[in-house]
């Protein structure tokens, strides 16, 4: 048989076995990924007028779990407001009073009673929920 005919059929099966190889790599990789749990979104809103909400799932935000990755996504709908969330070892202005439009955060909370506000009007803009 001719040296370059089994070159050739070498470098052949030699291109393809390292085509599977990536392929199936990727495959992988693809799958562990895709198997961390996605974070709930809990949707916070402030403004126009004299209003702050925390919605998770369409419903007020009473308790959420703690560990659990959550995406906060803060619509602030005014100039004349903020959105600052405290809790425990947390203390956080997500949009400040001149921002308007959206934000979003990732977060990881820990047990414990948080507080989100509106910091130029807390004393009636002002909402609460516990992390178990």
């Amino acid at each position: 048989m001719d040296a370059r005919l089994l070159s050739g059929r070498w470098h052949a099966s030699a291109i393809l076995w390292i085509g599977v190889f990536v392929v199936s790599a990727a495959l992988a990789a693809s799958s562990i990924a895709s198997a961390a749990p996605a974070a709930k979104v809990v949707k916070g809103t402030v403004g126009p007028g004299f209003t702050i909400t925390l919605t998770l799932s369409g419903k007020k935000v009473a308790k959420l779990k703690a560990g659990m990755r959550y995406r906060f996504v803060i619509t602030d709908r005014a100039t004349i407001h903020d959105f600052h969330l405290r809790g425990p070892s947390f203390d956080r202005v997500l949009t400040s009073v001149d921002f308007q439009g959206t934000k979003s955060y990732t977060l990881k909370l820990k047990k414990g009673t948080y507080r989100f506000f509106c910091d130029p009007h807390a004393s009636f803009m002002h909402g609460s929920f516990r992390v178990a």
